[in-house]
């Protein structure tokens, strides 16, 4: 089994409770970070959203998360950037789907469990790849939605 970097990835875990479960709502075990909040900024929160995801994978693709995990985290991150970019929606989307919260239990799993073992630092490429055209997708999908915004203001 893999020994986990501990201080390196200290900020990983930080930074991911930050963007989706920094907040709870009084009363309730109900939390949310500050991705679900700036996305409500139109084009800026979702992007700004996928480059912190696109941050913290990197960084635990390099650590060598195994191939599997990186597949798997890369997916989540796609998920909700797609989904969230949705108008409305995306929004209420952001709120119940926590990709970084999601990503750093697999990479619990992957060093505390010893599950998913191996290394991904060969597809880290593909990875980049997938991304790139996952924010392609994202772009493209809100250059859309304000373009028939506009049609029918």
């Amino acid at each position: 089994m893999q020994q986990k970097p501990n201080s390196n990835l200290k900020w990983v875990e930080r930074v991911s409770h930050l963007m989706d479960e920094q907040f709870r709502i009084p009363g309730t075990n109900f939390r949310f970070g500050l991705d679900p909040i700036i996305n409500f900024i139109p084009v800026a929160g979702g992007l700004g959203g996928f480059a912190v995801s696109t941050v913290l994978l990197l960084t635990m693709a390099k650590y060598g998360v195994s191939r599997k995990v990186l597949l798997i985290m890369t997916l989540n991150i796609i998920l909700d950037s797609t989904i969230g970019a949705i108008p409305i929606i995306g929004n209420i989307f952001d709120f119940a789907y926590k990709s970084n919260s999601r990503n750093i239990k697999l990479l619990r799993e992957h060093y505390v469990d010893g599950k998913h073992q191996g290394s991904g630092k060969g597809i880290i490429a593909w990875i980049f790849i997938i991304l790139l055209l996952a924010l392609i997708l994202v772009v493209y999908t809100l250059w859309t939605l304000a373009s028939w915004l506009i049609d029918i203001i």
